[in-house]
This record gives structure tokens, C-alpha cells and sequence, in this order.
């Protein structure tokens, strides 16, 4: 007997794999090819990667998020080096200290309301640029759509990619969700990456249909130059390589990529749209890509999520975070909102 569990709105981690990806994985199955990326399903989805981003680009698969991020930082860095960011980012929040204990860098965080960092914050941190006591400042890293659910447009990246360059710095994008940040602003993905300066992009795939999987992309094969060394000194590089590599080659083909994150951008406009006039529901961030982050009566946070799970982002300001994804119908979130209205109605 099997057991189907009901779409929720905890995280786009939660979906399953889009049917098309899924599909890739059992063709990849068939025989045997050479492990560690020697192999043609690794080849072309490398190839796929420098279609849409350039031939010198460098592409460096890897189990997860966070060990995307680190690889790309250690790629940029060394052990007396800074790295600025939000508060809010996930290399700060979310990563149990990983980003510090392997490169051995500051993090040097930034308050934001919005999840995004501006030039006029990061330009005070450079003062000790040059003295020996402090940390030397050297990467930018920012996050793309940010953890807010909010979107750097293509003018705000450069100028921060701009200033970073001109002090000597490189600039890092953790791109976990890069896929609906470029559907919610209607560019491509080379547009808001290495077209306005980034020099090493985390690619996320697993957030967009993938089982899972992320891609390093560095686009100064100079800055790549020790990367495979690293990668496998990091414990990333994966021996059956074939397995990640077919999900990107599937999700870069026929812009699946962006199929999936348009629909789950579309989704959580139409869960906006829905819940926005509720009384005793207020949304606190703009609603760019499949995020929105609301503020609920305390109260009714735990009665809710016993029948539909999400997570609280704000406790001491009952803020919650609820999640769309490419695999939600418009029949979810009718259910959930006819679940908020019971909850508030009882009070």
C-alpha cells in the first residue's frame, strides 16, 4: 500500500521531481559509463551550461545548496579574506557555519528589510582594506531571488558587481532560486549573471523540479583553475556523476527551467491574490517569485500548520512562509485558503 501525501506550502524542497527529469534519471540508469563525470551525460549537460552562459564557462556539479556555495567561495578566497552578505543570507543562516569552517573567511553580515544588500552598506566595510589586523574584504556574495522572495534587477547587480570590481573585489550569486527570480523579471539567466558581473554563480536545480543537485558556474576559468581539487577535498565531487548531471541537461532543455519556476511564480501570485483582503492576513514582502511571507494572528500559526504544514520565518512577529512550487494546482491552494478562512473564523 502506498501512501500519497498532499502538496503543502512548507517549501519548494517538499515537491517531488518533475515527470521529465524523473524520466532522464531511469534513461541515465541504463548500463554502465565511466564514474566521476567522465561520461557523455555530464559532457552534455556541461554543454548545455555554456550554451546559455558562454563557452568559457566552468561548470562543477554538486550534491546541494550549501555545498555549491562553499565550493564557489573557496574558488574566490583565502583564510584571511571577508565575505560580505545579508543578514539574512542563507551562507549566514542556513548553513551551520560551513561557509567559515571551509574557507576559513569572516562573514561580514549587512541588516536588510528586503534581503537585499546596497552599495552604500557594503562601502563603510572596505575601510580596513589594506591593514593587516582585519580581515580583508574580497568576495560580495548575494542571493538571488534573496531569502525574502525579493529580486535584484539586472541594474542593481551591476552596480554592485561594478563597485566590487573596482575595489579589487569578485562578487559571488547563490542562485538556489535563480530560476524565478529570471522568470519574475522576464529576462534570461545570462542577463542577470555574468552579462552584469557576476563572476561565480551556485545554480540551483533542486528548488525547480530537480531530486537533487547543484551546479558551480564560474565564469574566470583563472578563479577555477584549482576547483576540481577542491571539490573532491570538500567531499562534492559525486562518483556517479551521470545522476545529477541528466537532471540539468533535462531542466536546460526546451527551457524547462523556466516552465517550472513561471508556474510556480504564477501560483503564489494567485495565493497573493487570494488571501490578500482576509482579514487578520497581512503580507510583508512584495511578491516576486513563488514566496510570500505573511503576518498571522499568533494563535492560529499552530492550529494551521497541523493541517497544512509551513514554516515559521518570524516567531516574535508571527511571520510565517509559505511556498509555491512547479507541481502546485490551483486546487491546493483553494484548499488552503478555505483552511486559513476556517482557522481565523474559529478564532
Amino acid at each position: 500500500m502506498t501512501t500519497k501525501f498532499k502538496r503543502g506550502f512548507a517549501s519548494d524542497n517538499n515537491s517531488g521531481v518533475h515527470p521529465t527529469i524523473m524520466q532522464a534519471i531511469l534513461k541515465a540508469n541504463e548500463g554502465h559509463v565511466v564514474a566521476y563525470g567522465d561520461d557523455p551525460y555530464t559532457k552534455s549537460a556541461v554543454a548545455k551550461f555554456k550554451e546559455i552562459f558562454g563557452p568559457e564557462t566552468q561548470v562543477y556539479f554538486v550534491y546541494n545548496g550549501t555545498g555549491a556555495n562553499v565550493l564557489g567561495l573557496q574558488a574566490m578566497t583565502k583564510p584571511f579574506n571577508a565575505i560580505i552578505c545579508a543578514q539574512t543570507a542563507h551562507i549566514n543562516e542556513d548553513e551551520c557555519g560551513a561557509p567559515e569552517k571551509h574557507t576559513g573567511c569572516k562573514l561580514l553580515t549587512l541588516p536588510t528589510e528586503d534581503g537585499k544588500i546596497r552599495v552604500e552598506q557594503i562601502r563603510p566595510l572596505l575601510h580596513a582594506k589594506g591593514n593587516e589586523h582585519h580581515a580583508q574584504p574580497r568576495v560580495i556574495s548575494i542571493t538571488q531571488a534573496t531569502e525574502l522572495g525579493t529580486v535584484y534587477g539586472p541594474d542593481e547587480i551591476e552596480a554592485i558587481t561594478r563597485f566590487a570590481h573596482d575595489n579589487g573585489m569578485l562578487v559571488h550569486m547563490d542562485g538556489a532560486r535563480i530560476s524565478n527570480a529570471a522568470a519574475s523579471l522576464g529576462t534570461g539567466l545570462r542577463e542577470i549573471t555574468r552579462d552584469v558581473g557576476v563572476d561565480v554563480l551556485s545554480f540551483g536545480g533542486t528548488k525547480n523540479g530537480m531530486m537533487f543537485g547543484e551546479a558551480v558556474l564560474v565564469f574566470d576559468p583563472e578563479l577555477a583553475r584549482d576547483l576540481k581539487y577542491i571539490r573532491k577535498q570538500s567531499t562534492q565531487l559525486a562518483s556517479k556523476m551521470r545522476f545529477i548531471a541528466v537532471q540539468f541537461e533535462s531542466l536546460l532543455t526546451d527551457n524547462l527551467w523556466l516552465e517550472n519556476a513561471t508556474h510556480a511564480n504564477r501560483m503564489a501570485r494567485l495565493l497573493e491574490k487570494k488571501v490578500r483582503d482576509i482579514p487578520g492576513v497581512e503580507i510583508t514582502q512584495d511578491v516576486e517569485i513563488n514566496a510570500l511571507f505573511v503576518r498571522l494572528p499568533k494563535e492560529v500559526i499552530p492550529r494551521l500548520q497541523e493541517e497544512s504544514f509551513f514554516y515559521v520565518w518570524d516567531d516574535q512577529n508571527s511571520i510565517v512562509r509559505w511556498m509555491t512550487s512547479f507541481d502546485t494546482t490551483e486546487e491546493d491552494i483553494e484548499a488552503f485558503v478555505n483552511l486559513l478562512r476556517k482557522q481565523l473564523a474559529s478564532g
